[in-house]
């Protein structure tokens, strides 16, 4: 079978978040299973410079955007056994970040058609077009509208994976006829609620439609966390469901992993302890060789939990353990940090930067790893947590939910420590728990540690779920 899996990013060239990482897993897997497998994504500046040497140019075309007719170009490159095509386009993606720019609308949507237009040019008409999140949600519009009529197109499919409902491409109604082209009839299935909403479209049109683990697919049609949109989710119940995230296994692996200070598993656990005590000269925290490593690598957003964080900051300084920070976002979170470190030296780390390198020693370093999330439509960090021999503090929520069970501290049975009401006292409890277990239970300890290691994180069974319903739309 033939699958399109298209994204705005995907590592290795371009990774912004946990959507970079899965549209580069995913893709794998899928054809180590044995499917034919392509990613694409745009053309950015940041790959054209980094791999100006290495791409393959394929072709080139006119592109209709409503009135205009925008350049198409298509390079390509095989990584692995997963073929990557890349839509160029420099006015839209010459630009030093992937989104944030006041036209998104207009570029995502001119990638959404580009890719379209692309299929009879490079000799590959997918099974199933594979969208991902606002970015790519134009998609099943643009194919019943523009395409569909054409012989070719005739036969393929659409599914669309919501990665984080947050963010759905919202444009004012306008923009349906002055950028899209869309007749009467086609921005009805677009507009909602006063605005055009690209996630909406993509939800009513697509074949089949997923979401990043199964406790969020519940979630998601309840008004806390669907919002607007739940009740369009519960309407399209029939078609959709949760496929929860795993990791590349081969790429987070303690044993192997090129960024530690020290390599190790389970069977050489010196090396986890080499490495917490290299990492804490490299942050210049204190030599204190007994105490627990908390650790967070996230983005500094509100619907994290650095709120939470904020408020019991002082509290949980008084517990016995040294707080790492790695990651960038909201300016009071920044301060707020900033200003812990200042007033703990040497037992708080605070790193506002996306850094590959550090995360690997952090989580290699880390006894435990806190991911307070009031929403996690997955989250990957946990799980690349527990590969390293972090046991994570989480809310029982989304994908945290799904992968994260609570450990009996008597038998040693679960993998973390969790708590389920959105309150900076009930985290600080499960905060509590965890420090008990670390310094009173240490066998137990040992044994939640070492069957996290083991746990099979991988992409496989997902993979496995995921053909299962690309099989099932032919």
């Amino acid at each position: 079978m033939k699958i399109l899996f298209a994204s705005a990013e995907a590592a290795p060239y371009m990774k912004v978040g946990g959507l970079g990482d899965v549209a580069y897993a995913l893709p794998k897997a899928l054809a180590g299973q044995g499917e034919e497998v392509a990613v694409v994504m745009p053309l950015y500046k940041g790959i054209k410079e980094q791999f100006v040497g290495e791409l393959e140019f394929v072709c080139d075309f006119g592109v209709p955007l409503g009135w205009r007719q925008q350049y198409g170009g298509v390079f390509r490159q095989m990584c692995g056994d997963v073929t990557y095509y890349f839509i160029d386009n420099e006015y839209y993606f010459w630009r030093d970040d992937v989104y944030g720019y006041h036209d998104d609308g207009e570029r995502f949507a001119y990638f959404c058609k580009a890719l379209l237009e692309m299929l009879p040019h490079i000799d590959f008409f997918p099974d199933v077009i594979h969208a991902n999140d606002w970015p790519c949600a134009l998609v099943p519009l643009f194919l019943k509208h523009f395409y569909q009529q054409i012989e070719a197109y005739r036969p393929v499919k659409t599914m669309f994976t919501i990665h984080n409902i947050e963010y759905q491409g919202k444009a004012p109604l306008t923009f349906a006829t002055e950028v899209l082209g869309l007749s009467e009839a086609a921005i009805q299935e677009l507009a909602f609620n006063g605005c055009l909403n690209f996630m909406f479209s993509a939800i009513c049109l697509a074949d089949k439609v997923t979401t990043v683990s199964e406790n969020y697919a519940g979630e998601l049609q309840t008004d806390y966390y669907g919002g607007a949109l739940s009740s369009v989710l519960q309407g399209v119940s029939y078609k959709f469901c949760g496929i929860t995230n795993g990791i590349d296994t081969e790429l987070f692996n303690p044993k192997q992993d090129p960024h530690l200070f020290h390599r190790y598993d389970v069977k050489t656990m010196a090396g986890k302890k080499i490495g917490k005590r290299k990492l804490r000269e490299h942050l210049g925290l204190l030599p204190e060789e007994d105490v627990p490593i908390v650790a967070m690598v996230s983005r500094l957003a509100g619907h994290k939990g650095l709120e939470l964080l904020a408020y019991v900051r002082h509290e949980l300084m008084q517990r016995r353990l040294q707080l790492v920070v790695l990651g960038t976002g909201d300016a009071e979170f920044e301060n707020m940090l900033q200003e812990l470190a200042g007033t703990y030296p040497g037992r708080v780390s605070v790193n506002l930067r996306y850094d590959a390198d550090l995360a690997s020693k952090i989580y290699a370093a880390a006894d435990l790893f806190l991911m307070p999330s009031k929403s996690e439509p997955c989250g990957l960090a946990q799980m690349i947590a527990m590969r390293y021999g972090a046991i994570p503090i989480v809310r029982e929520t989304g994908g945290l939910y799904d992968t994260v069970a609570p450990v009996d501290p008597e038998t040693g049975e679960g993998q973390g420590f969790t708590f389920k009401s959105y309150n900076a006292h009930d985290m600080l409890d499960a905060v509590d728990r965890a420090l008990w277990f670390y310094y009173e239970k240490k066998p137990e300890w040992k044994k939640v540690v070492y069957s996290n290691m083991e746990r099979d994180f991988g992409w496989g069974k997902s993979a496995e779920r995921y053909r299962a319903i690309y099989h099932s739309m032919h």
